[in-house]
């Protein structure tokens, strides 16, 4: 079914118009990014160990509840903002508490630990404790976002040389899209922003500039040579080539997702948080995210850019024209249909002054020009005289209509019937 779709869609005979509706893609994505900067804003982000530094204790659930954990824990010294989870081990079943606590010196980990022990009955061997210095996890973020800028940096260095420089900054601005609105679904799910998460990140970058760069790629095949003709504005050149690689971005997202919804599932409701639930989220979120922008982002913003050269305002301006003058002969043929049966046989309506259909070559030159045989009937209304026209006789058999008629086969006079009876040029034999 969907192959049929993409023939049609491919052939033009079923088009979506992406690029004409713009303003309620627009207005779309910006309520998406203002919800995304206000969870941000209020919420904040949940950043693992590794980037903002602390203390990760792992040990045995036993019968403890999580209130007792955490009262354990504050009253060792690790903070009354420590973060408790139970997680459950799916090979197993066993169920254990993961602590997170800020930056503790040696002497508080040894008494956080120590504690519970003592409270839970649990041996030392079983508690694992991991400890990331706040100076460790600001090189991580620090390093995450040079490598973000980077990639960023080259991208746009690539699509101006491989296309041209606006297509780059329609990609650019479908690439920040998706990472807002990535970043604000983290905020709003409260997930942990682990280094998984980053590579993540990167990762959905990629595929959602894969899926740009396709439909890129097909807008400059149609645009090629468009200013020569005035068959189609940039944007119609461009809302085509959406249509035509529409089957095939949705058809490369939905195999895409379906494994990675499946992980973020499992993960979420089987296994323990942790690195894997941060990878499929971010992956899902961005990929879905960056099949969106790649079509009703990226194309209608880079039709917006090039609509304003003069080149192609001028174009626009073209198309229209041809569009009036294909509308004007079109009711010019309704009129010529239309007329009344009486008169002579054959005789079609006479298209009024701004009928005049106006033929256009591929140029761009435009001329006004009557269509179709109705152009005699408009020069004899008229009362003027068609090229070659020869005068007629008022009562000659027809009635006058400006002493005019066109050119056409002429009749000859009427011969008497001695003139019948003899050759022409020979004189009466007596």
């Amino acid at each position: 079914m969907l192959g049929g779709i993409g023939g049609k869609l491919y052939r033009g005979e079923v088009s979506v118009d992406f690029v004409g509706r713009q303003k309620l893609w627009y207005s779309i994505s910006g309520a998406i990014l203002v919800i995304s900067v206000v969870a941000v804003a209020v919420f904040g982000l949940n950043f693992s160990v590794d980037f903002k530094g602390g203390s990760l204790y792992q040990f045995p659930a036993g019968k403890a509840t999580i209130s007792q954990v955490r009262q354990t824990v504050s009253g060792a010294g690790g903070g009354a903002d420590a973060i408790v989870q139970k997680t459950t081990n799916v090979t197993n079943g066993e169920s254990s508490w993961q602590v997170q606590t800020h930056e503790l010196t040696v002497k508080q980990q040894d008494a956080v630990q120590n504690a519970i022990g003592r409270a839970f009955g649990i041996p030392q061997n079983k508690i694992n404790v991991t400890s990331v210095g706040a100076s460790w996890g600001s090189q991580i973020s620090h390093k995450a976002a040079e490598a973000l800028i980077a990639f960023l940096i080259v991208i746009v260095i690539y699509l101006s040389i491989a296309f041209e420089w606006k297509m780059a900054a329609a990609a650019l601005i479908a690439l920040a899209h998706d990472i807002v609105i990535t970043i604000g679904v983290y905020a709003l799910a409260h997930f942990q922003v682990s280094p998984a998460s980053v590579i993540g990140l990167l990762t959905i970058l990629g595929y959602s500039l894969y899926d740009t760069v396709v439909v890129f790629d097909k807008v400059r095949e149609n645009t090629a040579g468009l200013l020569a003709s005035s068959r189609s504005t940039y944007s119609q050149a461009a809302n085509q080539a959406l249509n035509q690689t529409l089957v095939r971005s949705i058809n490369t997202s939905v195999i895409a997702l379906l494994p990675v919804a499946a992980i973020l599932v499992v993960s979420t409701t089987v296994l323990a948080p942790g690195e894997l639930r941060d990878l499929s989220l971010v992956l899902f979120v961005g990929m879905l995210s960056g099949t969106y922008s790649s079509i009703c982002i990226a194309t209608p913003v880079l039709a917006d850019l090039k609509e304003r050269e003069p080149q192609y305002k001028a174009l626009a301006k073209r198309v229209a024209l041809r569009a009036s003058g294909g509308r004007a002969a079109k009711r010019a043929a309704a009129k010529a249909g239309a007329a009344p049966a009486g008169g002579r046989a054959g005789r079609a309506a006479v298209p009024g002054p701004g009928d005049a259909v106006l033929a256009e070559t591929d140029e761009g030159d435009a001329g006004p020009e009557v269509a179709g045989p109705a152009a005699d009937e408009a020069a004899e209304q008229a009362g003027t005289a068609a090229p070659g026209a020869e005068p007629v006789a008022a009562g000659a058999g027809q009635p006058s209509r400006g002493g005019t008629r066109p050119t056409g086969p002429r009749q000859q006079p009427r011969r008497t019937s001695a003139a019948k009876r003899r050759p022409s040029g020979k004189k009466r034999r007596r």
